[in-house]
This record gives C-alpha cells, sequence and structure tokens, in this order.
C-alpha cells in the first residue's frame, strides 16, 4: 500500500505542478534575430535566446535550426531555472577576422546544471585562418586561441551527436565539471594543426567519454591536474597524439587519479597509452589508471610514460618530482611505428612503482626490428603474453 500510495502522491503533484510535455518551451534563435547566411554576427541572438531560455521554469529547448550561423563570441552562464537542451541542427561557424583571436574561448557554458548539447549539428571553428598565430615568439599578445566549446562549473551534462571540425585551439575543455558524458560526438582537424587536442579536461570527477571519432593534431583526450573517475570507452584516435595522462608537475600537488581507458583503437598516432610529466617539476602524482583492450595500428609509441617530457629545448637533466603509481596496462595489441614498442621512462628521485603489463602484443616490422622495450626507473610485474619482452624491474624500491 506504501507503494501505491507513493505513486499516487507523486500523480497528484504532477498534476498540481504540470508534469507534462508542456513544461518544455522551444526557444528558437530565428525567433531573436539569427539569420542563417553564414557572415552575419549572430552572438547577440543567440545569448538573447539564451537569457529568455535559462529563465524557464521547466526544460527549455534551445534551438539552432538548419543553416550556416556565424557567431564570434557566446558565453553562456547559468544557473538556470530549469534543465536546458541545447540543439545543433545547422552549421555554428568561428570568425575568420584576426582581431578575435586571442579569445580564449569561442563558445562556453558556465554554472549550469543539467545541460544537454546535441543535435547532428557542427561547430566549425576554421581554425586554418588562425593556426599561423599559435606561434607566440611572433605574436606575443596573444597567448592562445580560441576553444571551441568550453564547459566550466558544469554539472550533470550530456555532450552528444555533435561534431567539431578545425577548432582554433582544443575542441572541447571542461573546468571544474561534474557528472559529464560525451557520447557519439566526432572531432576532426588535419593532424599537423596545431594544440588542437580533442576533450581536455581538469580538476573534474566523474565524466565518461564514449563511442566516438576523434582525429585531430595533438592529444585526442587529456587529462591534468585534478581529473578523477575518468572512464573513457569506444574511442577511435588518429591522427593525432594519443589518450594521454598530463602533463603534469609544473604546478605543485597536482594530482590525477582513478582514469579507466577501454576497448579504444589507435590509428597513426604519435603515441598511444601515455603518461608525461615535466622535468624537473613540482611534486604531483599520478595513480589508479587502466588501460585495457587497446588495439594500437601503426602507432609511434603504443606504451608510453614520460617523466622528462620536454618539448621544447633546451631541456633539463633534473629529474621529475610527480610520482606514478599502480598503472596497469592490459592486452594491448597492434603494431608499432618504431622499435621501441614500450617506452618506461620514469623519474630517478620517484620511480614508477606497481607498473602492471598484462598481455601485450606488439609488432615492429620495420629495420632494426623486431620490436623492444625500454625502461629507466620502472618497477612493476609483467604476466601472460610480452611481446616484446618486458623489462620491469620486480624489485620494488625500499622508499615505497
Amino acid at each position: 500500500m506504501a507503494l501505491i500510495s507513493s505513486f499516487g502522491i507523486a500523480f497528484l503533484l504532477c498534476l498540481i505542478l504540470g508534469c507534462s510535455s508542456a513544461e518544455e518551451k522551444l526557444f528558437n534563435v530565428q525567433s531573436y534575430g539569427a539569420i542563417a547566411d553564414g557572415k552575419t554576427d549572430n552572438s547577440k541572438a543567440l545569448l538573447s535566446t539564451w537569457k529568455d531560455a535559462c529563465q524557464w521554469n521547466g526544460t527549455a529547448k534551445f534551438l539552432i535550426p538548419s543553416g550556416e550561423y556565424m557567431v564570434y563570441a557566446a558565453n553562456f552562464i547559468g544557473p538556470c531555472s530549469g534543465s536546458m537542451i541545447f540543439q545543433i541542427q545547422g552549421v555554428v561557424k568561428a570568425a575568420t577576422d584576426p582581431s578575435l583571436f586571442c579569445n580564449s574561448t569561442w563558445i562556453s557554458f558556465q554554472y549550469v546544471n543539467g545541460l544537454e548539447i546535441e543535435g547532428g549539428g557542427t561547430l566549425d571553428g576554421q581554425g586554418a585562418s588562425a593556426w599561423p598565430y599559435f606561434d607566440t615568439s611572433k605574436n606575443s599578445n596573444c597567448p592562445t586561441l580560441p576553444i571551441t566549446l568550453k564547459l566550466d562549473f558544469v554539472e550533470n551534462a550530456a555532450v552528444h551527436d555533435i561534431n567539431s571540425i578545425n577548432s582554433k585551439s582544443f575542441h572541447f575543455d571542461l573546468f571544474r565539471c561534474n557528472n559529464v558524458t560525451f557520447s557519439h560526438v566526432n572531432l576532426t582537424a588535419p593532424g599537423d594543426s596545431p594544440n588542437t587536442d580533442g576533450i581536455h579536461m581538469g580538476v573534474s570527477t566523474n565524466i565518461q567519454v564514449l563511442d566516438s571519432n576523434i582525429g585531430t593534431g595533438d592529444d585526442c583526450i587529456s587529462m591534468i591536474n585534478g581529473s578523477q573517475s575518468i572512464n573513457i570507452s569506444g574511442i577511435t584516435c588518429g591522427p593525432g597524439h594519443g589518450i594521454s595522462i598530463g602533463s603534469l608537475g609544473k604546478a605543485q600537488n597536482e594530482v590525477v587519479t582513478d582514469i579507466h581507458v577501454k576497448n579504444c583503437t589507435l590509428i597513426a598516432t604519435q603515441n598511444g597509452a601515455r603518461i608525461k610529466t615535466w622535468a624537473p617539476s613540482e611534486s604531483g602524482s599520478a595513480t589508479s589508471i587502466n588501460f585495457e583492450d587497446i588495439f594500437m595500428d601503426n602507432v609511434r609509441n603504443p606504451i608510453i610514460i614520460d617523466q622528462h617530457y620536454c618539448p621544447s629545448p633546451p631541456c633539463s637533466s633534473q629529474a621529475s618530482s610527480v610520482q606514478i603509481k599502480d598503472v596497469t596496462f592490459n592486452n594491448i595489441r597492434g603494431t608499432s611505428s618504431s622499435v621501441a614498442a614500450v617506452t618506461l621512462n620514469c623519474s630517478a628521485s620517484f620511480p614508477c612503482q606497481g607498473i602492471n603489463l598484462t598481455e601485450i602484443n606488439l609488432v615492429y616490422n620495420g629495420a632494426g626490428g623486431p620490436a623492444i622495450s625500454s625502461c629507466d626507473n620502472a618497477h612493476g610485474t609483467a604476466t601472460g603474453m610480452e611481446l616484446p619482452p618486458s623489462c620491469l624491474n620486480s624489485t620494488l624500491d625500499s622508499r615505497c
């Protein structure tokens, strides 16, 4: 009876409060003056639409219908009165005017709880017009280029069935987000486009990236300080720099933990499963990390821990102070485009601990083969098939 009574109360509440499709209201950007000619700046129209949609005490559907819409920049700020469906059916195009390139973000959402971004449409960053400006030595007044889509302080969100092409900088970036799922997104930019990470995240928890295609000029997915409880599965990555943790150690006490990467395919990428830290560095840690069931197709560094990360010389010979611990590589198979298929280049001051290699089958067919493993200061165990043969030191460091 108690269960029936609960349902009865819920039904009465729905009758009183209006728990029906009437709660959902459409907010079409064209009703606010947006013009789908691919030339007119629609920033004001989108922000006006957002203002009304965000105040709706129900489910607001923010619609960008079919067509091409130029948008210089749009920052959508919450909190909102209800949940938000942000539906992109058309193509949203970024500006190609160099005077607008120094904005850190093109489209952003801040302080929104209950957000869904979907619709099958496309965000076109028109990055080719901006990538030459990435060279800060020639353009010191423009340290960064605009991120296509940035989520700051966003909770309980889903981003799915969206395309992002030719981002000027990162495609998607998360900061201080919780419980966000990306699925069925397609992120593409040329393999030589600078700093065009697919999905970049920091200080965020309970993030899922599922069943998506990412091919770009930098990391397909990158996780920096504060990334915790991250689940990545069903990703096809390439071109790009792989799926990366780091770089870590620029600031004090940077931490990444509880990372799971599974059932992914990497094609002709620079790296496969990677952890990178600066040297020298501040103290920090990368722990409880699992790469499992990963297929490598002609990947240069299929498995790599690089604790001497230095993309721009001169580079220091000092050791990293970031502790890498409890990392598993399980069922990693495929082909390497370099002879060193497994590289575990760990810190002399804080050696890697608890590295577990299980069922590794990586083949190199080029000159100087077969494939080899390279280890420095790497401690752990190897079980099952080990191709190339493991070089792990099974003797635990006395300091741990």
